[in-house]
């Protein structure tokens, strides 16, 4: 059954739609509406969703969706800064709590895994975006933060390893993230082929890359 927040806003283009709410509580409701229709946006990619087809596969109306957003470029740009902002949070408590270079990669090698089991979709969303971000001036400004975010979430982990080993990384923050970016598209299109080597030939090669990595 449709969402029966048609009752928020009636439709935009109905005459007995609501004032917009006050701007926290509107872009509350964006980030509340973008994280339901995540998964949707992972298996349709770029290419097919619409707001409509959006609305066709989830409990939304296309209304409701349409008065949050104003076409399918804002609500995947909105949906995938969501899943990201919470991706670079991630390794953050592994990097806090360890002591030993070997806890560090340990822990940080088993919630890659994790993430790539668990949110392939997502993640080849995000390349998705980012692929069509080269065409797509409208995508450009929130792909370059979202980069740049995870960039810095990379060189935390590898600081700290290098931290750990009383050390330093011996390339730039931009090389590392192009290293390690490389690998983990790379191990998404396996996955995603059904290849079951894929992460643990990943979890190997980022374990190669930190040690080499560190000068």
């Amino acid at each position: 059954m449709k969402h029966s927040a048609v009752v928020e806003a009636k439709d935009k283009f109905g005459a007995g739609a609501r004032r917009r709410p006050p701007v926290d509580k509107f872009n509350s409701r964006r980030v509340e509406l973008a994280e339901a229709t995540l998964q949707t946006l992972g298996e349709l990619g770029y290419a097919r969703t619409s707001l409509r087809e959006i609305a066709q596969k989830s409990e939304f109306t296309h209304g409701v969706l349409h008065y949050y957003f104003s076409d399918k470029v804002d609500l995947i740009c909105c949906a995938v800064k969501y899943y990201k902002g919470k991706c670079v949070t991630r390794y953050d408590e592994v990097v806090t709590r360890a002591t030993t270079p070997q806890e560090l990669v340990d822990g940080f090698l088993q919630k890659l895994g994790e993430t790539m089991r668990q949110d392939a979709d997502m993640h080849r969303l995000w390349y998705d975006l980012r692929s069509q971000a080269l065409f797509e001036d409208a995508f450009r400004e929130d792909v370059t933060e979202i980069d740049a975010n995870v960039e810095q979430m990379i060189w935390r982990v590898a600081s700290r390893y290098a931290s750990l080993n009383n050390r330093s990384v011996a390339v730039s923050s931009a090389a590392l993230y192009a290293l390690f970016d490389g690998l983990f598209q790379r191990c998404l299109l396996r996955h995603l082929s059904s290849d079951t080597h894929a992460i643990s030939d990943l979890q190997n090669e980022v374990r190669q890359l930190l040690t080499r990595l560190v000068a």
